[in-house]
């Protein structure tokens, strides 16, 4: 398991390879990114800010790493997520997931996604033109995330 969150942008595709490196056993990966958009709900955005809690954002993620990794027999996970000031265009969240099969590495990969996106302790501040504001968390995130919930685990 391989979780950061950084400043700096992230190499989707070298990620992706480091977790299959010198390994003939994975058959499937899965990934990714979360880009930052120039529009939400057709408004403009002119740039996002991603503040974090740190220590607390890492250990929340791997906690639902670890979930993932318990649900699916997964044989490699990195998620990384930026923070601070992004625009248009600019990568966000990277998650790799790596399994023998592409439906545990599918599974896993929206798993992981729905709970970075309403779980992980992340605020973000919209930029548009003449205003900026902290986004709220929309009922369609959370209805993503809480059907995992009642989904049958495939371990049992």
């Amino acid at each position: 398991m391989t979780v950061r969150i950084q400043r700096e942008p992230f190499d989707a595709a070298a990620e992706a390879k480091a977790i299959t490196a010198g390994r003939t056993d994975i058959g499937a990966v899965v990934t990714f990114t979360g880009i930052c958009r120039g529009s939400d709900d057709g408004q403009p955005v002119a740039a996002l800010t991603l503040e974090h809690y740190p220590g607390m954002a890492e250990a929340e993620i791997e906690r639902h790493v670890a979930e993932a990794e318990r649900r699916w027999p997964l044989m490699g996970v990195t998620v990384v997520h930026r923070f601070g000031r992004m625009v248009p265009g600019d990568d966000i969240v990277l998650v790799v997931t790596a399994a023998s099969h592409r439906g545990d590495a599918f599974a896993a990969a929206e798993f992981l996604m729905d709970w970075l996106k309403t779980r992980a302790p992340f605020w973000k501040k919209e930029e548009r033109p003449g205003e900026a504001g902290w986004v709220a968390a929309r009922d369609s995130d959370d209805d993503a995330a809480t059907r995992w919930e009642s989904a049958p685990d495939p371990t049992k």
